[in-house]
Parts: C-alpha cells; sequence; structure tokens
C-alpha cells in the first residue's frame, strides 16, 4: 500500500481544520477516546455540534483564538492507500510554518472560501506550492452552503484560479466544490450539488496517480554514517549508511563520490545484515565498495552515469523565514542533504511579488517571508541538481551562524 503526504493551505477561516476533521470522522479514522475528547471540549458552543477542527488544533492558543499556529500532522489509511495530512497555518505571520510541511508532500489542498473568491493567502500558498514543486493541487471550493451551492459561484473561482495556475505553471489542477462543515462532497457525495460530477476529496486522494512523481533516474545517496565496527569478527567492515534519496543502485554499479570526484563500484548493498542485489528510493541501506575511498558524512554517492552539478556560486529561490533581515554580504550556514558549507549572499537577484508574481528588481534585503532568486558563494563546493528536476537534491537551508536556527528554505536553480 502506497502512502501519500499532503498539505492544507489557504487563508484565514477558510476551514482548513474543519476539513481535515471532517475527513477523519466522516471515513472512521477518529478514534473513541479522541471523540470523546472533542465532544467534551466542544460542549461550550450554542449549536451542540462537535467542532471536528479540534481534531488538529491542539495548542491551547489555537483552541482559544481559532486558529491554526502551528503545523499540525495526522495519519489514517483507507483500503485504498494511507495518508499523511499536514494542516498548514494560514495566517502570513505563518506562511514559514507551511513551507516546512509542504516540502516533502506530493499533493496540496488550497482552500478557498466561496464566499470571498481567491485571496492573497491562496496566491502566496499557490505560489510556494509551485516553487516547491508540488505536482498536484485540489482547489477546494469550501463553504458552498453559504453561497446557496451556486454552480456560477464555484464556475468563477475555477476560471480565476486557472489563470493564477498557468502564471505558475502547474500541470494538474483539480477543482472541488464542498462544505467540510456539512460533509458535501468530502468523503460522500452532496446531494444539494448534482450539478457537480466529479470525484469526492477522499475519492480524488485515493486514486491520485503518484508513482511518476518519483525521480528514478538520479540514484543519489548522502551519506550519514560510516561504519567501521574495528572488531575482531569485522575487523575489515566499511560501509556507508544513508537513505537513498532518489534513484536506484544495484550491486556492480560504478559510482562517483563527491565532492572529491572519486571513483568506485558497488560491491555489496545491506538491510540489517541482509544483501540486496538493488535498492530504491527511498530505502535506507548501508553501502559497500569494491576499493577504500575517503568518504565522511555529508558526501554524496552517485551513479557515475548520472553525475550532479558541482559549483561555488549558486542561484536559488528563497523563502526567507527569520525576523532578522536578509541582506548582500551576510554570512550563513548552507546545508545541502548531509553536507554543509559556510556562505555568503552575493546578490539578491529579483524578490517575487506575492500578489501579481512580477519581479521585482533592485531589492537590497528581504525580510520575513519573503521570497526572492537570489546568488550565495559557497567556501566549498556543492554537489546538487536542479530542484525542478530533482527535489530531494536540489533542496537546501540556510542556517544562522550564532544561533544555529533555520532561517531559510532554498530551491536550488543552478550554477551562477
Amino acid at each position: 500500500m502506497d502512502l501519500l503526504r499532503f498539505i492544507t493551505a489557504g487563508s484565514v477561516d477558510d476551514g482548513k481544520s474543519t476539513l481535515i476533521g471532517r475527513l477523519l470522522y466522516d471515513s472512521k479514522s477518529i478514534l473513541a477516546d479522541q471523540l470523546e475528547a472533542i465532544e467534551r471540549a466542544s460542549k461550550s458552543r450554542d449549536d451542540g455540534e462537535i467542532d471536528l477542527a479540534l481534531l488538529t488544533d491542539g495548542l491551547r492558543s489555537e483552541r482559544e483564538q481559532g486558529i491554526t499556529i502551528d503545523v499540525a500532522y495526522r495519519y489514517f489509511q483507507t483500503p485504498a492507500r494511507k495518508f499523511i495530512i499536514v494542516d498548514a497555518p494560514g495566517h502570513t505571520q505563518y506562511t514559514r510554518n507551511m513551507v516546512t510541511g509542504a516540502s516533502n508532500c506530493q499533493l496540496a489542498i488550497v482552500l478557498v472560501d466561496a464566499r470571498h473568491g481567491v485571496a492573497e493567502q491562496t496566491r502566496r500558498h499557490s505560489l510556494i506550492a509551485s516553487l516547491l514543486g508540488i505536482p498536484h493541487i485540489v482547489v477546494a471550493v469550501n463553504k458552498m452552503d453559504l453561497v446557496g451551492y451556486s454552480q456560477d459561484v464555484f464556475s468563477d473561482i475555477c476560471i480565476h484560479y486557472a489563470e493564477l495556475a498557468q502564471k505558475l505553471n502547474v500541470k494538474h489542477v483539480t477543482y472541488i466544490p464542498m462544505s467540510a462543515l456539512n460533509g458535501d462532497n468530502v468523503v460522500d457525495r452532496s446531494e444539494s450539488m448534482p450539478w457537480y460530477d466529479g470525484q469526492t476529496l477522499l475519492e480524488h486522494l485515493e486514486t491520485v496517480e503518484i508513482d511518476d512523481d518519483a525521480n528514478l533516474e538520479q540514484g543519489r545517496f548522502p551519506v550519514q554514517y560510516v561504519i567501521r565496527p574495528q572488531t575482531s569478527e569485522l575487523h575489515d567492515y566499511r560501509g556507508y549508511a544513508g537513505k537513498i534519496t532518489s534513484g536506484q543502485f544495484r550491486k556492480g554499479d560504478a559510482i562517483t563520490v563527491f565532492p572529491s570526484g572519486e571513483t568506485s563500484t558497488i560491491n555489496a548493498i545491506e538491510i540489517a545484515e541482509t544483501h540486496l542485489d538493488e535498492a530504491t528510493t527511498p530505502m535506507s541501506v548501508v553501502l559497500h565498495l569494491a576499493n577504500d575511498v575517503d568518504i565522511s558524512r555529508g558526501d554524496l554517492i552517485v551513479r557515475s552515469d548520472s553525475p550532479p552539478l558541482s559549483s561555488q556560486t549558486v542561484e536559488a529561490m528563497l523563502c526567507w523565514m527569520d525576523s532578522k533581515e536578509f541582506k548582500v554580504g551576510s554570512k550563513y550556514v548552507l546545508q545541502v542533504g548531509t553536507f554543509r558549507t559556510r556562505c555568503s549572499v552575493r546578490e539578491i537577484a529579483y524578490q517575487l511579488n506575492v500578489n501579481t508574481y512580477e519581479q521585482i528588481e533592485g531589492v537590497d534585503q528581504l525580510r520575513l517571508n519573503d521570497l526572492a532568486k537570489v546568488v550565495l558563494r559557497t567556501a566549498q563546493p556543492i554537489s546538487f541538481d536542479p530542484y525542478t528536476t530533482n527535489r530531494a537534491s536540489g533542496g537546501a537551508i540556510l542556517i544562522d551562524e550564532t544561533s544555529n536556527v533555520t532561517v531559510g528554505a532554498l530551491m536550488l536553480v543552478g550554477e551562477a
């Protein structure tokens, strides 16, 4: 059974948490004690209805304010597929939380309030989903009950968002009218919208094709740990442990180690003392090479037939995630996979306007949640792939040298 990771995003009060609660409730994925807990917490409501948003809004401050602040993760499964749900905040100030939550997702549900249409946060979250390379987007037009289940309202929103998707070059977009509060088209088909003949949200989540989204061509293996027991029984044992982030490796494959450029062949592939002839993403394995090569944590083992880019000057799309300003000349630690090196900001090529998607040139600093294309100069060459072709080896983070806090999310573009 395969696994689908998806994120919900949208403006404040669009109903993201309620939608997830409805999805879990109607698909009978809530344990009895969880249901009792939210029933007790909902007793203060005047209408006596269960507040399904409480299933994901776990922080006290979230329940008091009725908003989502932190990223919440929920797990459930149906007979067709397993799911990990990422509930992202809607407030602009928590956009960085949405970036971290969406980085590993294969699908994004962008909620749109049927009364308000496409809003600023809809544009912002759609832009981020596009930059992060999320291949599938579901536009969930929520609160259709508050506009009389109008087909015209739904059609207008679809037309408006389609123009947006064209600018972002988003290919797989699905539109679903729904009411998360009443359960229309979430798990069960709505009788109030007979004009809609598409799938419900759960039907779409169960059947959307995700197999083709994985990069199986470029073999990438960031080394996490070198295993050298040096015992009397295993005095010659040398293995390189890590997770295959993309592609596949076979016994006998020619490999190259970056950044050193040394070459060898795979002598064995091991998982828990079991030897395999081949392994593929996302397996965690131990690789053994035919000859001793100087390899340590942070090095990248790749198949020699598909080498990555290697450079000290790189272009990247940046989402700035810190209250301190990002400026030309500032220095940070850049991490790609398990490899870390110091870097400096050489240039801010342009900043993206999240409303118009206009490229603003001449910017010399960025503030919290700004999106921009930047040029970085690294102390050592980094090995990477363009994010558009390989999300696993094209993503990176910036770390503040003094506080060790992650301050920026990067989608690497190429050599500058």
